[in-house]
């Protein structure tokens, strides 16, 4: 068995939620089935007090192997550097100088979650309390680690990006790293695995045909592409939040919300995530997957071509202009 150590700083615990259910028989049996242990998680592990204190001795020491190392939640540095605003209960230490210390022990770690990533949401300006990712504050290699950190298997920071991210990519990760099966190459440039970061939100969306027609929502309930009025980054984001069910089913535009590119540095410091910026009535933001110019020019041509049947969908809150109309033929 390896052993994996979870440690919870500036976090809302969100990642954890989303990990829970993972595998048919719970997260903790998955672990267990590709042979990793569980050695202490603040939430789960039923040791506490001096005796979860006693573990993190253990393998500050090297009596226990530290295989991986899993952090959720941003890093607090503040005040001036001191990281005081969080502090380990018991040990008399702050989070701070704890990462610092076990990061450089552990054969891998993982930075679960945006905020243990890049910063996250309590990196949010003004950031009072200082906020920083492991090894990124935002889109700047550096954080808490440094850029030139290494773990002892010789890898960066895994950056297990999403607020909070998908349970499968906590746990993929976690297994393609146990069976060796994962290097470097394998990181994008924001040290994002590519099994979900070659992808976009917006790739398997069942908004698609609204968005090819240009057909836009104009509030919340309505059926159209959120892109166009509604803040959507989906066309934006790295991820396949939309090719595989969250826990059974579901994602953030499925339940009708905008995609707000949780999985991308300094996402947090949109100001409007419902309001899509524009300039001269054009997106500020457009999509990654093709070039600006050919999207603006398909844009307009796809507006004129769209069909009654998708404009008038695309403002309701259900479908009102069925397509087997007419013998299954559209307008």
């Amino acid at each position: 068995m390896t052993n994996l150590l979870w440690l919870q700083a500036g976090s809302c615990g969100g990642c954890t939620m989303s990990v829970l259910d993972h595998g048919a028989r719970g997260w903790v049996r998955e672990l267990q089935n590709f042979g990793i242990d569980l050695l202490w998680h603040p939430s789960l592990s039923e040791e506490s007090g001096e005796e979860a204190i006693a573990i993190l001795g253990d393998v500050a020491a090297g009596r226990t192997p530290l295989d991986f190392l899993c952090i959720e939640g941003s890093i607090l540095r503040g005040p001036n550097g001191s990281g005081l605003y969080n502090r380990f209960a018991g040990t008399g230490r702050t989070m701070l100088s704890w990462v610092r210390e076990l990061a450089p022990l552990a054969d891998y770690c993982i930075a679960v979650g945006t905020c243990a990533s890049y910063g996250g949401v309590h990196a949010a300006q003004p950031d009072p309390a200082d906020a920083s990712g492991l090894q990124y504050e935002g889109s700047i290699s550096g954080g808490v680690l440094g850029p030139d950190f290494r773990a002892r298997s010789g890898l960066p920071v895994i950056n297990v990006a999403g607020c909070a991210p998908h349970p499968g990519w906590i746990m993929e990760t976690l297994a393609a790293l146990q069976m060796g099966d994962f290097d470097e190459s394998d990181l994008d440039r924001l040290g994002r695995p590519k099994f979900f970061a070659k992808t976009l939100a917006h790739h398997g969306c069942e908004r698609n045909e609204y968005y090819e027609f240009k057909a836009s929502a104009e509030k919340l309930s309505d059926l159209g592409c959120l892109m166009e009025h509604l803040g959507c980054k989906a066309t934006q984001a790295v991820g396949d939040c939309n090719q595989r069910a969250w826990n059974g089913g579901g994602s953030c535009t499925h339940g009708g919300f905008s995609c707000v590119a949780c999985t991308s540095p300094a996402f947090e410091q949109t100001e409007d995530f419902l309001r899509t910026p524009k300039v001269g009535g054009i997106p500020v933001g457009l999509p990654l997957d093709m070039p600006k110019a050919w999207f603006v020019a398909l844009a307009a041509l796809s507006k004129s071509a769209t069909p009654d049947r998708v404009r008038q969908n695309a403002t309701s809150d259900r479908v009102v202009r069925d397509p087997r109309r007419a013998g299954g033929h559209d307008e």
